[in-house]
């Protein structure tokens, strides 16, 4: 049986075709899994689980709990869009919480999980804001704000993010090689999964004399894609939409 992966889907109201791939995903190739790891931003974005009762919302919390209920235990780790899901999403959805990195043995292998937004330290304005929006203050400040008012201040954020983004030089906000080696070897030269940069790729480190693979997740702006592993080792699988 395949161990799968999946990260940076962004599902949103906004994007009927990727939600679409995303059941079809759940009712097929997932539900013959041993497990489904989601490495964070699920969401296009997450303001709080007393969101959990928007329409759209509800329908991909019912589709993840249909799936565990099928046999096959998916685990969530929080990404930079959704870093506030909570024990109450957890809850609802029937998932399991991951923080971030997580250590699996998968068939044999190390192997080391993360969103990979930790590992881009070339891009210093990304990495000060991330340790003030995960400080509890920040978070805390963020959730006494009623609903409506968070999402409006999480659009603002989102639109000066990608103002911001197009003004920076791309190769800072890909992973910074030494960070990785680093990160490697903190963690005893595992194999590695992570998303976030959107440049899906196998990367083959050479670290202390160890060889690393490293696999990047792809987005799922346009269709789908993920990762199968079982004891033969891991490939990509690319899903079409309709």
């Amino acid at each position: 049986m395949r161990t799968l992966f999946v990260s940076d889907l962004h599902l949103c109201a906004g994007r009927p075709q990727s939600n679409r791939v995303f059941f079809d995903f759940l009712e097929h190739e997932a539900r013959s899994a041993r497990a489904l790891y989601i490495l964070g931003d699920l969401f296009e974005y997450w303001v709080g689980d007393d969101d959990l009762d928007d329409t759209f919302n509800a329908g991909i919390v019912a589709a993840l709990a249909k799936l565990v209920a099928s046999g096959v235990p998916t685990y969530l780790m929080h990404g930079n869009r959704d870093f506030v899901i909570g024990e109450a999403f957890a809850r609802a959805s029937a998932v399991t919480l991951l923080p971030d990195p997580t250590m699996i043995e998968l068939d044999g292998n190390a192997t080391l999980l993360m969103h990979g937004d930790t590992l881009c330290t070339l891009d210093l304005a990304y990495q000060a804001f991330r340790r003030e929006a995960r400080s509890q203050i920040w978070i805390s400040a963020l959730m006494r704000q009623p609903l409506a008012e968070r999402k409006a201040a999480v659009a603002v954020l989102r639109r000066r993010s990608e103002q911001e983004k197009r003004a920076k030089p791309a190769e800072i906000m890909d992973v910074a090689p030494t960070e990785v080696e680093a990160t490697l070897r903190r963690y005893g030269y595992p194999r590695l999964i992570h998303g976030h940069t959107h440049r899906p790729a196998r990367h083959v480190h050479r670290v202390d004399g160890h060889v690393c693979e490293r696999w990047v997740l792809a987005d799922w702006y346009q269709g789908g894609s993920y990762l199968a592993c079982d004891e033969s080792g891991c490939h990509a699988v690319h899903l079409k939409a309709d």
